[in-house]
């Protein structure tokens, strides 16, 4: 350095010419501060560059898992729609079984078991809101839909309970309480106190039910019990009567054939008879009646109503 200036020899090799630069020193600085100004602001760029595309990088992963997180969301209410439907079914099956039990049907308000209500937590409160309002919206939606199914799903499971603990307490009178539809067939005539008889044309009780059916169609026991007719009676034809005890006898007339015969026992469904047309009557048919304590009641009350076919 001479004064305020700066000198800088440049030797290539040992037989090259010497090359000599002289810079001052504010020159100097001039220089080496716009190099480091320069640099920096490479540097910047560079990081600029890098956080843009890291920020757009964790931008379309975003995406990705919103995306993949609506999939899921939607795949989540398809399961909560079928497990409603499923729920729809053991509600039905559970109100057949409480009639059979003896027990009255759950009242449809309280099966719904909603959660709705002024102080229920809206999608608003959960911590996605702010993010995605619409996912919070579809977490909200299932979440209320599985709250309401989980309920309902308590309330049948303590039905259920409930029924079966009725039927294991009364299973021998359930066993003998007439319950099914004898024969396959069609509602013809109905139980009355006073009808117009067909063949003697004037009003006379009719103590049971008519149900149409081809000759020869499987008659069944409507409950276990005991064979205490078995033949030949004025008016029904060839008949069967079955006492099933707790006062419960049931009675089918007009068969064709009788296979059950006197004094044996029989459980519900033993086919006991055969459709006919023998004594008083016009087509073939089964003439069925239900007496309870000696008193005749009309048989649809002790068939449950899918067996009926009007």
């Amino acid at each position: 350095m001479i004064g305020d200036r700066w000198t800088f020899l440049l030797v290539r090799d040992g037989h090259s010419t010497v090359k000599q630069y002289s810079l001052s020193s504010r020159l100097l600085r001039i220089l080496v501060g716009g190099g480091l100004v320069a640099a920096l602001s490479l540097i910047g760029y560079a990081v600029t560059i890098g956080v843009d595309g890291y920020a757009r990088l964790q931008s379309a992963q975003l995406d990705t898992r919103n995306t993949v997180l609506q999939d899921e969301l939607q795949q989540f209410q398809t399961r909560v729609d079928h497990l409603e439907s499923t729920l729809n079914h053991i509600a039905q099956n559970d109100a057949r079984f409480r009639s059979i039990a003896g027990l009255e049907s759950i009242d449809s308000e309280v099966l719904q078991a909603g959660v709705g209500g002024p102080g229920l937590v809206g999608p608003e409160a959960h911590s996605l809101w702010t993010i995605d309002p619409s996912i919070s919206e579809n977490l909200f939606e299932v979440s209320y839909d599985l709250n309401q199914l989980e309920r309902r799903a308590r309330l049948l499971s303590s039905s259920l309970a409930e029924a079966t603990d009725s039927v294991l307490a009364h299973r021998d009178l359930l066993e003998s309480t007439p319950s099914i539809l004898p024969t396959p067939g069609w509602l013809s005539s109905s139980y009355s106190e006073s009808r117009m008889h067909p063949i003697h044309n004037r009003p006379l009780p009719h103590p049971g039910v008519d149900i149409s059916a081809p000759k020869g169609t499987s008659i069944y026991a409507a409950a276990k019990g005991r064979v205490i007719r078995a033949g030949w009676v004025v008016g029904y034809g060839l008949t069967i009567e079955i006492d099933h005890g707790f006062g419960y006898v049931t009675l089918y007339g007009h068969a064709s054939e009788l296979v059950a015969s006197q004094d044996e026992e029989v459980q519900r469904g033993d086919v006991i008879a055969r459709v006919g047309s023998t004594g008083i009557a016009t087509s073939p048919h089964l003439h069925y009646e239900v007496r309870v304590q000696g008193i005749a009641q009309n048989p649809a009350n002790f068939i449950l109503p899918e067996y009926i076919r009007y």
